[in-house]
């Protein structure tokens, strides 16, 4: 038996971003993305194998990060037409019958680890559906995997070892080092991908690096920089490490049975599309409860 858990924000950002034909409601708002997120998830729920499935938003998009480092990522820029639609997909989602977690104070990769973690030995495998490379670091042998559902690739252990040079254990710190764009975090000045690699892949952890580069025990280009910046901005590593580390005390109150997917609600369902004019996909579900 499979965990599926889907980064229901990205799926959103997915849809809005794919190209589809424009969805408008009876109250003249754009929904083609929320349209797009329901014929998604419908079609992933006819996969025999997705039994138990649960779906986290970024409800709020700002959350205790914020409150640890004034660039990290906020809800500046996100286009409006998207941003009216997320209320809307939280509630789309529950209208497929799929249990919602909406994330406030964390992300909902914090919800998603969590819930990996949480039900791991319940289940023979747990599949967290994004392609976000901060969930790589929850990625357990073939036992926890992420799989991207646009590209169809599936990362597990050793696809984390094969992509980033680094254990799962060190996603973090790798990021910490190189840097991500997306969540706002810089980096440390000089550190690439293959210096990060070459350090984390024999010293696991940015406190394990020796703090003379003469010491290390890998070569890599330009060490005595590299050393002199990782000194310089110790605190700074440290910092964007606890950024970049997901949270797994996400409060996650329903069991495993609560989250077996048990059909579509259908009057819940068809309610939503007449609210919507959804009516292309009223009769899209396969199975209703």
């Amino acid at each position: 038996m499979r965990l599926h858990l889907i980064d229901a924000t990205y799926e959103l950002f997915r849809a809005f971003f794919g190209k589809r034909p424009p969805r408008v409601s009876p109250e003249g708002q754009d929904v083609t993305a929320v349209h797009g997120l329901i014929d998604s998830t419908l079609s992933l729920l006819r996969e025999p194998e997705v039994t138990h499935v649960a779906a986290f938003f970024d409800t709020v998009i700002e959350s205790f990060r914020n409150d640890l480092y004034d660039g990290y990522k906020t809800g500046e820029g996100i286009d409006q037409i998207l941003f009216t639609q997320f209320p809307l997909a939280e509630r789309a989602l529950e209208a497929t019958g799929v249990t919602v977690y909406r994330m406030r104070e964390f992300e909902a990769d914090d919800g998603i680890a969590a819930a990996a973690l949480r039900f791991v030995d319940e289940v023979d495998q747990v599949v967290m559906l994004s392609p976000d490379k901060d969930l790589c670091q929850v990625v357990e042998n073939n036992h926890i995997v992420a799989y991207d559902r646009l590209r169809q690739r599936l990362m597990n252990e050793a696809g984390v070892w094969e992509k980033f040079g680094v254990a799962p254990e060190s996603i973090p710190d790798y990021l910490a080092l190189v840097g991500d764009s997306a969540d706002g975090i810089p980096g440390i000045p000089s550190w690439g991908a293959k210096s990060a690699s070459a350090l984390l892949a024999e010293y696991r952890h940015i406190e394990h690096i020796p703090a003379d580069e003469r010491e290390w025990k890998v070569t890599v280009r330009g060490a005595a920089r590299l050393g002199e910046n990782l000194r310089n901005h110790i605190d700074e590593a440290h910092l964007f490490r606890t950024l970049t580390t997901l949270r797994y005390d996400v409060p996650i109150e329903e069991s495993l049975a609560d989250l077996e997917w048990q059909g579509v609600p259908q009057q819940q369902y068809l309610e939503f599309c007449d609210e919507l004019g959804f009516d292309s996909i009223q009769e899209r579900p396969h199975r209703w409860h």
